[in-house]
């Protein structure tokens, strides 16, 4: 099922952590699944939250390139982002355990950027942080490092899996400094717009608190309220019929 690019900008309206309380209204997934974990975290957190589909890839820097090995990965896997329904997310996992050397820095960034994709995510370091900030990219890693080493994409569009998520080229991801996850295809624009009605939701109990009226019973009233506005929402879009629906397609 395809999305629209206006549903994608509504999506990267809201944070990564309203994206999930919305998906898990749909009960398409267990709750414990479809995120990466604490390992994976933003490089630049004042960014805002980019959604993109992924383009997979592989790298190793603990050893040399393998003899005979092509020097164009690079060139073939951002040729590759058209394959994608939408702006692309690079999402490298390296292969060395532990990582050694950094996956990507200015020039992979510069490039990824010249070709349309919006960031790129990875279970191995960092490098020219301040470069890449300056460009603008949004970059997702597990921590920093000078060298460069070996550094070598071993494989491009298969599965990969980063921060404990699978994740298959062409998933759509959502991003930003509380995390990364995966939004199933099948609810995504439906998701993009019940977050403005999950958002109202929450406001109700937020705006209470903001007030400082510390009457308990006024504020067990506006949790509640929050509370059945959410288990409204719930059952439109997660209710038996609807899930019937989305599997069948």
């Amino acid at each position: 099922m395809s999305i629209s690019q206006a549903d994608l900008k509504l999506l990267a309206q809201y944070d990564t952590p309203t994206i999930s309380n919305v998906i898990e209204l749909f009960e398409v997934r267990p709750r414990s699944a479809g995120f990466m974990d604490p390992r994976i975290r933003a490089c630049f957190p004042e960014m805002p939250s980019i959604v993109g589909f992924a383009s997979t890839a592989t790298m190793r820097t603990a050893c040399p390139r393998p003899e005979g090995a092509g020097y164009n990965v690079l060139d073939e896997q951002v040729a590759r982002f058209a394959e994608l329904p939408g702006p692309a997310i690079v999402v490298f996992q390296d292969l060395d355990d532990p990582p050694v050397a950094a996956t990507f820095g200015e020039v992979m960034c510069s490039s990824y950027r010249c070709f349309g994709a919006l960031g790129i995510i990875t279970n191995g370091p960092a490098r020219d942080l301040d470069q890449v900030r300056r460009l603008g990219f949004a970059a997702f890693s597990n921590g920093v490092v000078a060298s460069h080493s070996y550094s070598h994409i071993a494989s491009l569009h298969q599965p990969v899996r980063v921060g404990g998520l699978e994740v298959q080229a062409g998933d759509l991801l959502h991003a930003d400094a509380n995390g990364i996850c995966n939004i199933p295809t099948a609810i995504a624009s439906e998701a993009a717009h019940a977050a403005a009605e999950f958002v109202a939701a929450e406001a109700v109990v937020i705006d209470f608190a903001r007030t400082g009226n510390r009457d308990l019973k006024a504020y067990s009233e506006a949790r509640k309220e929050t509370m059945r506005l959410i288990a409204e929402l719930g059952k439109r879009v997660g209710g038996h019929e609807g899930r019937s629906k989305r599997l069948e397609e």
